[in-house]
This record gives structure tokens, sequence and C-alpha cells, in this order.
């Protein structure tokens, strides 16, 4: 049997046939990392942003309309005008707050899941690395014995070293 190793992630799956050692497949140099879902209540879908702030709009119109119809049935002079005045301002900047608040809490959790895919990214490069250098270290090693045993069967191993693209000094 030939000695045919290939590389891995799983140390667990080292399988032994007689003398010949399987390490499992190759990995897929194209992994990403799968995103984790998140909890129902953290996470509410932006239309159900977008739904509640429609709302705080309405309502706030509704508002201003029933202040409105309350001026010009009661008092429609300057001072109604100016007392419409004092109550369509605080509402007004009540909307706008609850706009502007809402809007940077979704700047947040939006920076919040870029930094998370973000991390995830690396920590799936950094694997990516480490199985790159484990099969590294694999196939020189392979290429040493191999180069070894042609060397102790006194046959030339200089064609094997260039195909293998070592320096003179690699042996």
């Amino acid at each position: 049997m030939s000695d045919t190793t290939a590389r891995t992630s799983d140390p667990v799956s080292d399988v032994r046939y007689g003398d010949t050692a399987v390490f499992g497949s190759a990995p897929e140099p194209d992994r990403v990392a799968e995103p984790r879902p998140e909890p129902a209540g953290r996470n509410p879908k932006p239309w159900g942003r977008d739904l509640r702030f429609m709302l705080v709009v309405i309502v706030a119109i509704a508002a201003l309309f029933l202040a409105f119809a309350l001026v010009v049935a009661f008092t429609p002079n300057a001072a109604g005008v100016s007392a419409l005045a004092v109550v369509a301002a605080p509402i007004a900047t009540m909307v706008a707050a609850y706009y502007g608040i809402s809007l940077a809490l979704r700047q947040v959790g939006d920076a919040r899941r870029a930094a998370d895919a973000a991390e995830a990214r690396a920590r799936a490069a950094e694997t990516t690395a480490r199985e790159s250098d484990a099969w590294a270290a694999q196939m020189e090693s392979g290429l040493r014995v191999a180069v070894a045993k042609l060397a102790a069967a006194r046959i030339e191993t200089r064609d094997v070293e260039r195909a293998a693209g070592t320096p003179d000094d690699f042996f």
C-alpha cells in the first residue's frame, strides 16, 4: 500500500488502514462562517421599525389636527394661533427626536452586526491559515521523505527538487 496523506482540520478523523494513514479530504478554501441567527426579541425587522415610526408620525399629525380643529372651533384669532404653535412645537420636536434616536439605534445595530460578521470572517481566515500551514508542513515532510528514499536508492533527485521549486540548500 502507498503512504497516502491529505490534509484535515479534524485530528479525530485520523483513520489507519494497514500501513496507510488517511486524514480526510482537502478543505474548501472559500469556506465562510455561517451567520448566527439572532434571537427574535433582540433584532426587530426593519419593516417593524418603519411601521412604528409611521405610527408615531400619524399620531402626531392626528394630535396636531385635533389641536387645529379646537383652535378653529373656539378661538380663531392670533391668541389661538399662538396657542396652536405652543402645542405643535413640542409634538414636532418629539417626532424629530424619536426619528433621530431610532436612526441612531439602527446605525448602532448595523455596526454591531457588521463587526460580528468581520470577526467571524477573521476567525475563519485564521483557521484557514493554520490549516494551510499544517498542510504545507505535511507536504514538506512528504517531499523530504521522498527525496530521502530516492537518495537511499541512489536515484538522482535533482528533477524532483526542481519540480518542487525548492532552493539548493533545502535538503
